[in-house]
C-alpha cells in the first residue's frame, strides 16, 4: 500500500482519453473535482466533445505516445500536471502463425510498453517537484497470457514490469506508482471477444481505478473477471495459466 490519494484538486493528464477507459477516467477524475485534466490524443478533434462539455478545466494535446517530440512537447506544456494515467494502447488480433505476427508484436510494443516508458520519462521530474502519482493501466493479460491475445499479453507484461521497477525506483522522489489490470472491458477493443469473457463498462471501471488509487492500493483490479483471477494469480500462478488456455481450447 501507498499513501492515499486526493483527485479533488489535482491536475492530471490522460493518455488515449478519447475513448474507452480512458474517456472515462477523464470523465470520472473532472467529476471527482480535478482543477484540470491534460486529455491527450493522436488528433484532437477526437475531444472536441469533452471540451464542450467541461470548459476550460479539459485542454486538449495531441499526443501519440510513440513520437518523442510529441511527448516532450506535451511535457513542455502541462507543467503542473500531478496525477499522470498512461491509459494509452494497443491492441491487434492476430495468431501465432500470421506472417505479420512479428511487426504486429512490435506495434503493440511501441505503445504499449516503450510509449509508457517514454511518457512517464518526460513527465518523472514534473511529478517529482509535486510529489505526483502514476497510475498504468496495464491489463489482466500482462499477468498471465491469455492465448487469444499472444503478442498483446506480452507487451501488457512488459509493462507490468515496467510498473514494477518505476514504483521502486521512483518511491525515493515522491512518486506513487499503481498499476492497473483491468479484464474485459466493453470498448472497442474487445468486441471480437468470445462470449465467456463477461465485460464490465468502462464507466464501472473508472470508478473502481480512481477508488484504488485514492485508498492507495499498488495493484489494482477493477472489475469482477480481474479481481477473481487476481486472488487467484496471487494463489496459483499456474493454476491461472490453465485457466487461461481452457477458456480459449480448441478440439484438435
Amino acid at each position: 500500500m501507498q499513501g492515499s490519494t486526493r483527485i479533488n484538486g489535482s491536475v492530471a493528464l490522460v493518455t488515449g482519453a478519447n475513448r474507452g477507459i480512458g474517456l472515462a477516467i477523464t470523465r470520472a477524475v473532472l467529476e471527482r473535482g480535478a482543477t484540470k485534466v491534460y486529455a491527450t490524443a493522436r488528433d484532437p478533434k477526437t475531444l472536441e466533445a469533452l471540451r464542450e462539455h467541461y470548459g476550460a478545466r479539459l485542454v486538449a494535446l495531441r499526443m501519440d505516445v510513440t513520437d518523442a517530440e510529441q511527448v516532450a512537447e506535451a511535457a513542455r506544456q502541462a507543467t503542473e500536471v500531478d496525477l499522470l494515467v498512461n491509459n494509452a494502447g494497443a491492441f491487434e488480433p492476430t495468431e501465432l502463425t500470421d506472417d505479420a505476427i512479428v511487426d504486429v508484436a512490435r506495434r503493440e510494443m511501441e505503445v504499449n510498453y516503450f510509449g509508457v516508458l517514454r511518457v512517464l520519462r518526460s513527465f518523472a521530474d514534473t511529478l517529482a517537484r509535486r510529489g505526483g502519482v502514476i497510475v498504468n493501466i496495464g491489463s489482466a493479460a500482462g499477468l498471465t497470457n491469455v492465448p487469444l491475445q499472444p503478442t498483446y499479453s506480452a507487451s501488457k507484461a512488459a509493462q507490468h514490469s515496467l510498473t514494477q521497477a518505476a514504483r521502486a525506483l521512483l518511491a525515493g522522489r515522491g512518486i506513487s506508482v499503481h498499476g492497473v489490470y483491468p479484464g474485459p472491458v466493453d470498448t472497442d477493443m474487445t468486441k471480437d471477444l468470445p462470449p465467456q469473457f463477461e465485460k464490465t463498462a468502462p464507466d464501472a471501471v473508472a470508478k473502481a481505478i480512481l477508488d484504488g488509487v485514492e485508498a492507495g492500493e499498488d495493484d489494482i483490479f477493477p472489475d469482477p473477471f480481474a479481481v477473481a483471477l487476481g486472488k487467484q494469480f496471487h494463489a496459483s500462478p499456474k493454476t491461472v495459466e490453465r485457466q487461461m488456455a481452457a477458456l480459449v481450447a480448441v478440439p484438435a
